[in-house]
């Protein structure tokens, strides 16, 4: 029912390419068209398997519900749709609506001023402008289960805050990564960019600028960028997340092992991305404002073409590569890759290029180290 929500969800983006779609679910076009046709007809519960029991729509108000939100609302007209659905869970009813849908009563019932509104709207917050040109990734602080730690990896889309990833890993190595990445690159497509912090797997310093996690990124067309040490609020909107994450799943909860770990990470994620409103978002969920990537990932990685003209070197295995006779460390992450330098309009001065991306660059006026 969960992986269904999210399917319909974004199969009804605008400019969603719903066969592509389908495939990184893992469901035939056939399949998929059936499931929306049911959630457009029946709602939540034509998601359900046939055999079960239909349940009511969750998005119709009763005619008594909306009476009872007017009734609390023109009572405390100071009131928003957070503080009247909390007094009516406080009074005992049943199946109150979200805030999100009770301030959508009340637009309908003349309750709201658009002016009111206006006035009441949250500070701006940075963000990108559309899905996908930005993913924060990050590990969550690890905590104890009965069979080991389990290091919580979370990846953030930064416009709509959407969770694309939430993995119980074992560990924090960067081939558990590149795997957890693959198969969301796989079912989400691949983002323009992704923020890191500095620390490990990912992180660069001053002997490993580039490791070699990035530069798997950068042959797949993903650019990479690092916050600011020691300044977490760089990647404030994936740090909001774990702050969430902790409070409604992990807790003081005891965990068996990393499956019951991911088994609870998946029905809190799908909840979180489906049904939970945002603050951020004026109480919108995040998959009402997110689409999946349109560059779907590449199972086999082509030769980069650098163009006429450029002139192409191999690295070698330490790291190294020689043009005109000057050395040029990289590192050994772009180890057997090929690597292209362009010149400048200086003399004697070049940009290094890996894939699309400037990796370094060599100044031939300087005298060889």
């Amino acid at each position: 029912m969960s992986q269904r929500h999210e399917f319909v969800m974004l199969f009804e983006q605008e400019g969603v390419n719903r066969r592509e779609l389908c495939r990184r679910f893992g469901i035939s076009p056939t399949v998929g068209y059936r499931l929306w046709a049911r959630y457009r007809q029946e709602g939540h519960a034509g998601l359900a398997d046939r055999s079960r029991r239909p349940q009511r729509s969750p998005g119709r108000s009763s005619a008594a519900m909306e009476a009872l939100v007017v009734a609390v609302r023109t009572e405390h007209p100071a009131w928003g749709g957070r503080k009247v659905r909390r007094r009516l869970q406080d009074l005992g009813h049943p199946a109150v609506p979200s805030a999100s849908t009770i301030t959508a009563i009340l637009h309908r019932q003349g309750g709201i001023a658009d002016a009111a509104e206006a006035s009441h709207k949250p500070f701006e917050r940075f963000e990108r402008a559309a899905p996908n040109e930005l993913w924060q990734m990050d590990y969550k602080g690890h905590f104890a289960t009965r069979a080991g730690r389990c290091h919580p990896l979370t990846v953030v889309d930064d416009h709509s805050r959407y969770a694309v990833g939430l993995r119980a890993c074992g560990d924090e190595r960067g081939g558990t990564v590149q795997a957890e990445l693959t198969a969301i690159f796989r079912q989400y497509g691949l983002p323009e960019r992704m923020l890191m912090d500095n620390g490990s797997p990912w992180g660069s310093d001053a002997l490993h600028r580039h490791p070699w996690l990035t530069v798997w990124l950068l042959e797949l067309g993903v650019a990479v960028s690092h916050g600011r040490p020691y300044h977490p609020q760089t990647q404030g909107k994936d740090e909001r997340f774990h702050r969430t994450l902790t409070a409604e799943v992990i807790g003081r909860r005891a965990f068996a092992d990393l499956a019951e770990c991911q088994r609870r990470f998946d029905a809190w994620r799908v909840v979180y991305n489906t049904q939970r409103p945002h603050e951020a978002l004026e109480l919108a969920t995040p998959a009402a404002r997110y689409a999946p990537s349109a560059r779907p990932f590449p199972e086999t990685i082509e030769p980069f073409d650098y163009g006429p003209g450029a002139i192409v070197r191999r690295v070698d295995e330490d790291g190294w590569l020689s043009f005109r006779n000057r050395p040029l460390k990289l590192g050994r992450a772009f180890a057997h890759h090929r690597i292209a330098l362009h010149p400048t309009d200086q003399d004697g001065c070049f940009d290094v290029l890996f894939c699309a991306h400037q990796v370094g660059a060599l100044d031939l006026r300087q005298a060889a180290p």
